[in-house]
């Protein structure tokens, strides 16, 4: 009799873990600069091609270059691991593109948000120019090594399910204790709590930052190869609806918060995986539905905390 409900909560799981990686990307971004990186969606997307194109994939024949593909495909978890390198290198050429300049001048946050939503939206129609606006479907052998579903309590789990969660639980794990007991980790929290007072004691606030957007693309790149081998790309603006998601996360667990992005993610995923799939258009609507309940509760989020302004 569990069957069914363990099914639900684990492809919930699943997909709240993805909503928390991209949650992170951002919290990474805030905690240190103070505002949202709207390019992220862009960066998400990306990381689905690039996985994509390492494992050997073609280009469409709609794309720049029709047929073009490397001659020889890395193995899934390889692919994956690359793609998120160097998602996370264009993110810090977005950092420098985008970002850099008007840090330097002390501009407004406003123009931040402004220049990151062109860099996404450059970046996805650079995308799309190459790749073509048709969905790309993994190859058939991407998961050979694994069985098709596993049994879990009697209940018939797709494997990539269980890979999804296992991955998304792995690196929310891993960046949880790299800021907890590394040297790294500790400055760059140190530069999120007070960039000041940070640069006096000899941290680099710059280096710092570029880490963060580094870890922030990253983080984004393996969040959209584990959507593409889970349910394909549809095109190169999957990684929007994404983005809004992590978005909402963001808020929903509170700005700047790591342990919030990791529960509001859960809360997001389980909340759309028990939505029947009669109802399934109606899952972005109760997802933000509980952003606005929950911000109605408590403005902060689940767990962030009110900001103190520093005179």
């Amino acid at each position: 009799m569990i069957e069914a409900p363990l099914q639900t909560l684990l492809n919930g799981a699943a997909s709240g873990g993805v909503y928390a990686l991209v949650a992170l990307g951002y919290t990474l971004v805030f905690s240190v600069l103070g505002v949202i990186n709207f390019a992220l969606g862009a960066l998400f997307s990306l990381g689905g091609y690039l996985t994509y194109l390492l494992m050997g994939g073609r280009i469409s024949a709609n794309g720049a270059l029709p047929g073009w593909g490397l001659p020889l495909g890395l193995p899934f978890p390889m692919a994956l691991l690359l793609a998120a390198v160097l998602t996370g290198l264009a993110s810090l050429v977005v950092e420098k593109l985008a970002f850099a300049p008007l840090r330097h001048r002390n501009a407004e946050p406003l123009l931040y948000l402004i220049t990151s939503l062109g860099a996404g939206l450059v970046l996805v129609n650079l995308l799309q120019l190459l790749m073509g606006a048709e969905g790309y479907a993994f190859p058939a052998n991407a998961l050979a090594g694994l069985p098709t579903a596993v049994a879990v309590a009697g209940a018939r789990i797709r494997s990539v399910q269980v890979l999804l969660l296992a991955v998304c639980a792995a690196a929310v794990l891993a960046l949880t204790l790299w800021l907890e007991r590394s040297r790294g980790g500790r400055a760059l929290r140190a530069v999120a709590e007070d960039a000041t007072t940070a640069r006096l004691l000899g941290i680099n606030s710059d280096a710092m930052l570029r880490l963060a957007f580094l870890l922030s693309g990253a983080l984004a790149g393996l969040g959209g190869g584990l959507i593409g081998v889970s349910i394909s790309l549809p095109g190169p603006y999957v990684g929007i609806g994404y983005g809004l998601k992590g978005l909402a996360v963001l808020v929903l667990g509170g700005l700047g918060s790591v342990p919030g992005a990791i529960a509001g993610g859960l809360l997001m995923g389980l909340a759309e995986a028990l939505v029947p799939s009669q109802a399934s258009g109606w899952r972005d609507a109760l997802a933000f539905a509980i952003l606005f309940a929950v911000l109605l509760l408590r403005p902060t989020g689940l767990l962030g905390r009110r900001l103190v302004e520093k005179v």
